[in-house]
């Protein structure tokens, strides 16, 4: 039985755990699934985790849970039992549990608050009894038949664990800033201080980026009393996420994205997940005539008084300055975080796979059907690096289903030497 290690106990993980489990309790082959996590499952839903204060709401359906889909491929003539086994992991199962399922219904289906999202997924892994460890990836070195992965816990003890594959989830670090600035907070800072109602008092804030990270900082920042509140980003306007049955069917099911051309699946993304805010969000900002959009990218961050003073740059305009009182860096999680966890060695055996240096662009091109990085041995699985290759789902929440069900029809592909560990009762993640 071949182990897949997986970086982050979030809703990617526990739909491959969930699958992993149900597969089992079907007599069906499945890898074991073990999850690396340095707060606590479903953390980055949590103020633990430095991207929410918890009270927000989420931006998909909860019923785009860890089986949504359902429609498994898995084994033929096994699927129905697969998608029957993995509704006992739905977010209705959850509440039917919980006993909030016909208030939930009363009230119209509204999308839980982040901490609530975080309960169903601790629930998913309570169930499946999750396997967890707690700590903080440290590195990441290539073994003879797979990965050497350095875990840190709280403590400053350092584990080595050998696993045959290897899944990388989660948005990285949350406390990077644009600049090393009093008046320049992350975003984890900027929760941290609107959880203790610490906000500075502020007259013009400015908040850079128009991804839900952003607007979620927004929602927050608007019931709060600012005489301006400055949206920059690079985008002509504010977009809002399309959300008719055309766009989420490609996030659902993302079979028509192979016919699609290049330049037709980043037009999607633009248009429908990058740099555009929810639905809801948007209608909430729409009535506040505090909010504004600046058009740039910020090129410099420089002291201005008692503010900071931030330079756009919007070619081909000449280039324009604005003086805030607070700036909150809300862009994001950067997309090649992961490769800060890499070794020298691991690093070269990635450039190898993708045909040079560590782009997001090369990186998203070797992204296969099985999410992983052509090209590699050892499988390198990378949902978060799909969306250009497989489809727009993948690196959310919209096919958790159909992400565990290409993971683990992968990770349960063993070659001839890991046939023979397996018949001599070889376990692997062992620690060093």
């Amino acid at each position: 039985m071949k182990t897949l290690l997986v970086i982050g106990a979030g809703p990617k993980a526990l739909a491959v755990a969930a699958k992993a489990h149900v597969l089992r309790e079907l007599g069906l082959p499945a890898p074991r699934v073990v999850v690396v996590e340095a707060h606590a499952v479903g953390g980055n839903w949590l103020p633990s985790g430095g991207w929410t204060d918890g009270r927000h709401r989420l931006g998909t359906s909860p019923e785009k849970d860890v089986g949504f889909p359902y429609h498994s491929t898995m084994a033929r003539g096994r699927n129905r039992e697969i998608n029957e086994g993995m509704q006992a992991f739905s977010w209705t199962s959850f509440l039917v549990d919980q006993g909030g399922y016909s208030e939930w219904i009363d009230r119209g289906r509204p999308s839980p608050q982040h901490h609530v999202w975080a309960k169903y997924l601790q629930w998913v892994g309570h169930r499946i009894d999750l396997e967890l460890i707690q700590g903080r990836v440290s590195s990441i070195s290539p073994a003879a038949d797979g990965w050497l992965v350095s875990v840190t816990d709280a403590d400053g003890a350092v584990t080595q664990l050998d696993t045959d594959e290897l899944m990388i989830t989660g948005p990285g670090r949350s406390t990077r800033a644009l600049a090393d600035h009093p008046k320049v907070l992350s975003i984890s800072a900027f929760w941290e201080l609107a959880g203790r109602r610490e906000l500075p008092v502020s007259s013009r804030v400015a908040v850079i980026g128009g991804g839900e990270t952003a607007g979620s900082a927004l929602d927050e920042l608007v019931r709060h009393e600012m005489l301006t509140v400055s949206v920059i980003s690079p985008m002509a306007t504010l977009y809002t996420r399309g959300e008719s049955f055309f766009e989420n069917s490609l996030y659902s099911d993302p079979v028509k994205w192979a016919g699609l051309s290049v330049e037709q699946r980043r037009d999607v993304i633009r248009r429908t997940d990058r740099g555009v805010f929810s639905v809801r969000v948007q209608e909430s900002l729409l009535g506040d005539d505090r909010v504004h959009h600046l058009q740039g990218r910020v090129t410099r961050v420089a002291d201005e008084g008692s503010g900071v003073a931030l330079t756009l740059r919007n070619s081909p305009r000449p280039d324009q300055v604005h003086t805030f009182d607070l700036v909150v860096d809300a862009t994001g999680g950067h997309p090649l975080w992961f490769l800060e966890m890499f070794d020298a060695d691991a690093a070269d055996l990635l450039e190898l796979a993708v045909g040079g240096p560590l782009t997001m662009a090369r990186i998203e091109a070797t992204i296969g059907y099985d999410l992983a990085v052509t090209g590699l041995e050892s499988k390198l699985f990378l949902p978060n690096m799909a969306a250009l290759t497989q489809g727009p789902g993948f690196p959310n929440l919209s096919c958790l289903g159909e992400l565990s069900d290409r993971v683990l029809r992968a990770a349960g592909d063993a070659g001839e030497s890991a046939r023979r560990e397996a018949a001599a009762g070889a376990e692997r993640v062992r620690v060093r």
